[in-house]
């Protein structure tokens, strides 16, 4: 018999119903997805841990909606499910300021991650888990289970196209997580038409190679023990499952298994004819039974609550016998940092030898690592490159793989760019104030630009360690030496973009990014030696902008960043030879800069002096901070990184001749700061 009854397909309906109304009331959207995913939806639901009163509990299930096109299903889940939306809010549906845009967005009550672009929610959903696992490992004990939630996905053939989602569920298989579980709804139809255009291979073969449970369920329309008994199997798994649930795009219209319900509403005869074979009255909208509601309160609602209560008695007690853990975790959940971390950043004085900043970055790393719990690392494959290992991090891997296990807090993306970009913003969004930071040069995280335009809509604070940020990593030449890369994420609302010039800029990128709780960082890092700055300090640079070195009444300012800055100082030398006194300002990022008070950046780069802006890469974006410009709009080079850079004339004397023609032509005229816009 049946562990579902009439009230089960009442509800189910009432689901697809909703999705329907809603794309409906919009005359936009997407129908199909919705009307075939209901009946899972509705299994996967009523048996998750979780509580629409408190949705940050850091124990409950989580459950991303990868094919986030099909939004009207999820927020009309949220809905019944308790969260804070309402009938009006789903009326509101794809409307200007509404709780309801288009696509799912993590700002909202029970939206896990940001998801629209392909690809994107299963790749969070492995950080998800990877986040869910580490969590469980550090702070489990006997008796004390504190975290054993699940991560649930659903997921479509765009999805599994998208290579982001490959390069991260490869690393699942890897890594056992066998607390992720995905449901790829094999309804064979995307905009293009049939799948059978574009798309033919055996999913279940791939995801078993990648080291996945597979399991089947043939009529996902409307076999919900199959659908059920499926999801028990996987919750015993011991590995990462897919469950490949087959389904009809839009089930019950009069468009059902064609495009052409994917991505437009539905005509008004069609939902009058849906409505009335799902047993509703065709003349009303937005209709919820009681029924529904006191399914949901009592399977999933009321228990929720009851569990994140009994939660919460566990953790006082816990506390009261791991005083010093729970202290930890409490100040993890409150999304603190530990007390005096900044004390262990490093400082440096001109004295100090020469370093290239990716050595600066592992010595900070190294110095701070151990006394925040929550910093969790990375790198694609580029670990001895980025220097993103400190020496006695255990990697993050299955236990059963003896190369460490989920306590560990090194993760080996393996050459996997755009996952570990999507992977880190799910760490990022499981909660508990986890720190993720990835490694690879910088000329490569433009492999994860879509990931990376996620953190900052989203505001996940995750941090690129990006290295090899110029021409002056030398010998590789044109194909890793970043040229555009920077002008591209500086363009990008909401991201710091560092390129610190010395060691104390480091300590500064370092310190704003960790602190951030909704900004992301990329911290652009040489390869090559940079001396320690007379002027510098982290203080200073931690303003974004300063003025590393000063002159009376100058006669120009030159504004440079990373290993520019130390070229600018010796340019300043040449130009004082012929009585042409030069200010030279660090602004290491322009986000953090354009945070700072108005009087502040005109105190940095003031009217009355010409400004030029030296920098080995595209000049875009730096008229906002400078008159004129000196950088490289082609491509580099192959060479030794010091005659690449001689080429090219980033030499203190190119530098210098430059900034002579600047004054020149500057020279009885009125100079107004490019800070001094009209808004």
């Amino acid at each position: 018999m049946s562990q579902y009854s009439d009230i089960d397909r009442l509800a189910i309906n009432t689901i697809r119903l909703l999705s329907v109304d809603q794309v409906a009331s919009a005359n936009s959207g997407h129908p199909g997805a919705p009307l075939g995913l209901a009946p899972a939806a509705h299994v996967v639901w009523k048996q998750m841990r979780l509580n629409p009163k408190n949705p940050e509990w850091i124990n409950r299930d989580r459950f991303v909606l990868s094919n986030g096109h099909a939004c009207a299903l999820l927020y009309s889940l949220l809905h019944l499910f308790g969260y804070d939306f309402s009938i009006e809010d789903l009326k509101q549906f794809r409307h200007l300021g509404s709780k309801t845009p288009g696509h799912p967005e993590f700002e909202l009550p029970g939206v896990e991650v940001t998801t629209g672009p392909l690809g994107q929610g299963i790749s969070n959903a492995v950080g998800l888990a990877i986040a869910q696992a580490n969590f469980a490992a550090t702070y489990n004990k006997p008796d004390f289970e504190l975290s054993d939630s699940f991560t649930y996905v659903f997921l479509g053939d765009g999805c599994l196209q998208e290579g982001v989602s490959s390069e991260a569920c490869s690393l699942a298989g890897h890594l056992k997580l066998k607390n992720l579980i995905a449901f790829y709804d094999d309804n064979k139809i995307t905009i293009d038409g049939n799948t059978n255009v574009s798309f033919d291979e055996d999913v279940g073969k791939r995801y078993e190679a990648y080291g996945w449970e597979v399991l089947s369920v043939e009529n996902g329309n409307d076999d919900l023990d199959s659908i059920s008994k499926a999801l028990e199997q996987a919750k015993r798994s011991d590995k990462p499952t897919l469950i490949k649930l087959v389904t009809t795009i839009g089930f019950g219209s009069l468009q059902a298994g064609t495009h052409a319900v994917h991505g437009a509403p539905l005509k008004a005869d069609d939902i009058k004819q849906l409505k009335t074979k799902f047993g509703f009255n065709p003349e009303e909208s937005f209709v919820v039974p009681q029924e529904v509601y006191d399914l949901y309160n009592k399977s999933t609602i009321e228990p929720g609550i009851e569990a994140n209560n009994k939660w919460n008695a566990l953790f006082e007690a816990y506390s009261a016998k791991f005083p010093e853990l729970g202290a930890e975790i409490k100040r993890r959940l409150a999304g603190e940092l530990p007390t005096g971390w900044e004390n262990k950043l490093p400082t440096y004085t001109p004295k100090d030898s020469a370093v290239a900043s990716r050595k600066l970055s592992e010595i900070l790393l190294q110095n701070i690592f151990e006394d925040i719990p929550e910093l969790i690392g990375g790198s694609a494959d580029l670990t001895p490159s980025n220097l993103t290992r400190t020496k006695e991090v255990v990697d993050f891997q299955a236990p059963s793989s003896g190369l460490g296990d989920y306590t560990g807090r090194y993760i080996r993306y393996g050459v996997r760019e755009h996952g570990m970009g999507a992977i880190m913003n799910g760490i990022s969004a499981f909660g508990a104030n986890y720190k993720p930071y990835g490694g690879t040069f910088l000329n490569f995280v433009s492999y994860a630009a879509g990931a990376l335009r996620l953190s900052a809509l989203s505001g996940h604070p995750v941090i690129w360690v990006a290295t090899h940020d110029s021409i002056g990593l030398g010998e590789d030449g044109p194909t890793h030496q970043p040229i555009e890369t920077l002008a591209h994420f500086r363009a990008l609302p909401n991201l710091q973009v560092w390129r610190p010039a010395d060691g104390n800029e480091v300590s500064a990128a370092y310190k704003v990014a960790l602190k951030s709780k909704h900004t992301p960082a990329v911290i652009a890092l040489s390869r090559q030696n940079l001396p320690q700055l007379e002027g510098s300090s982290i203080e200073k640079a931690a303003k974004g902008g300063y003025v590393l070195q000063d002159v009376e009444q100058p006669d120009i300012a030159i504004v440079s960043t990373g290993s520019e800055v130390g070229i600018a100082v010796e340019a300043a030398k040449v130009l004082a030879e012929k009585n042409i006194k030069a200010r030279i300002v660090s602004l290491p990022d322009f986000h953090t800069f354009d945070q700072q008070p108005k009087e502040y950046q005109l105190s940095v780069l003031p009217d009355g002096v010409p400004i030029l802006s030296v920098e080995v890469l595209s000049t875009s974006g730096w008229a906002k901070y400078s008159h004129q410009q000196f950088g490289l709009n082609r491509f580099g080079a192959s060479g030794k990184g010091p005659a690449v850079y001689e080429k090219f004339d980033f030499t203190p004397q190119g530098i210098a001749s430059r900034a002579e023609k600047t004054v020149e032509f500057y020279k009885g005229k009125q100079v107004y700061s490019p800070l001094n816009t009209a808004f």
